[in-house]
């Protein structure tokens, strides 16, 4: 009987991870395009990780660029995760829709790592700027609103 129980709880957790995962901007399971989410926060850069040095977290797997930043990910994740699933900030604060990033667009505020589309002469990081309190409460009610509907 406690075996039963523990295998529902494994596959609770896992089934848990993959809703998760389904929200989060991935490619083939990678987030933050492969760069470090902790370099963000330490060097204030994008840096990319080395796949040797990944670790996965809720269905999606990170790139480090050392083993100490790595071990620092591991120790607190929530502290370096980026805001909505890594996809575009400003885009979900303007219209609730999933855009895809430039990982080396970014503004950590607030101790918040924040992402932004930045292509085709397009920068989104200077409108939210612009307007971040509103933007930030926006995508805040938005990116709720995704996560309590059914993928």
């Amino acid at each position: 009987m406690k075996r039963i129980f523990l295998a529902l709880c494994l596959m609770a957790s896992v089934t848990a991870s993959w809703g998760q995962a389904a929200n989060l901007n991935l490619h083939d399971g990678l987030a933050l395009q492969g760069y470090d989410p902790v370099s963000y926060f330490l060097q204030q850069k994008a840096t990319k990780g080395r796949s040797e040095l990944s670790y996965q977290h809720e269905g999606a797997i990170y790139h480090f660029a050392s083993a100490s930043n790595r071990n620092r990910f591991v120790q607190n994740p929530t502290a370096y995760l980026p805001q909505y699933g890594g996809w575009c900030a400003y885009a979900m604060g303007a219209t609730g829709e999933k855009v895809e990033v430039d990982p080396e667009t970014f503004k950590v505020t607030g101790g918040k790592l924040y992402l932004f589309y930045n292509r085709f002469f397009n920068n989104t990081l200077p409108k939210w700027n612009k307007d971040e309190s509103s933007l930030k409460t926006k995508a805040d009610r938005h990116w709720n609103d995704i996560l309590l509907s059914k993928p």
